[in-house]
């Protein structure tokens, strides 16, 4: 019987890659992008008519969320995974970055996701697996150059959150994952990121699998090694 995933942000780079290694792997795929966004993930589809399944939400609209779980609310998943981000300028500080840009970044990589993932969570099998998009600049204490310091700021929010979440469902039999990809060559990461999608994604997944069962909060890297919060 195939394992079904529900993929939330899979437009392009990372979260497009997870949606054909999982088709590939013969899961049953709900992937879902914005409206205007949804293009590449609606041709996949067609080659894939019977595993791939495109909704559209934007996750910073809490009304599109709520729609999204309405029409999904008879569904279950073993997987239910959130990738999601955005960064300002590379070359802004805290000292630098406007306000509206601070909080588009806080809102898409920190807030969204998990208001995904209190919505979504009953959709999720008792002994499935909730995971989330992190990042190893999530990490205070591998933060030794104060580079990237908006988007590093989200996604240790966003690792803060998931600990509070796995904190409040201590009792729960699911798995709670934050994986941090390493840097990839996507739009966001650039040209010069020293892995490529083919290098991280596969690996990233057999991670996810490998964990399948281990209750609690983990945050890996694609390799499954463990990341210092």
């Amino acid at each position: 019987m195939n394992k079904t995933v529900l993929l939330i942000g899979a437009s392009r780079g990372l979260g497009f890659a997870m949606v054909e290694e999982y088709l590939q792997r013969g899961w049953k795929v709900i992937a879902t992008a914005r409206e205007a966004s949804r293009q590449h993930l609606l041709t996949l589809a067609e080659k894939f008519p019977a595993l791939l399944e495109v909704e559209a939400v934007d996750i910073t609209l809490p009304e599109q969320v709520d729609t999204l779980h309405t029409r999904l609310a008879d569904r279950k998943v073993d997987l239910l995974f959130v990738n999601a981000g955005v960064k300002n300028d590379d070359r802004e500080t805290i000292a630098d970055v406007s306000t509206e840009e601070f909080i588009r970044v806080m809102v898409t990589n920190a807030l969204s996701p998990l208001r995904v993932i209190e919505k979504f969570q009953d959709l999720v099998l008792p002994t499935g697996t909730i995971g989330v998009m992190s990042s190893g600049q999530g990490s205070l204490t591998n933060n030794t150059n104060g580079n990237y310091e908006v988007y590093r700021g989200s996604k240790a929010a966003l690792n803060m959150f998931m600990r509070s979440f796995a904190a409040r469902h201590r009792e729960g039999s699911k798995t709670l994952l934050l994986m941090a990809p390493g840097w990839v060559q996507t739009d966001m990461g650039g040209p010069q990121a020293r892995l490529t999608i083919g290098e991280s994604i596969p690996s990233l997944i057999n991670t996810i699998a490998d964990y399948e069962g281990r209750t609690g909060l983990h945050y890996l890297d694609y390799q499954g090694e463990v990341v210092a919060w």
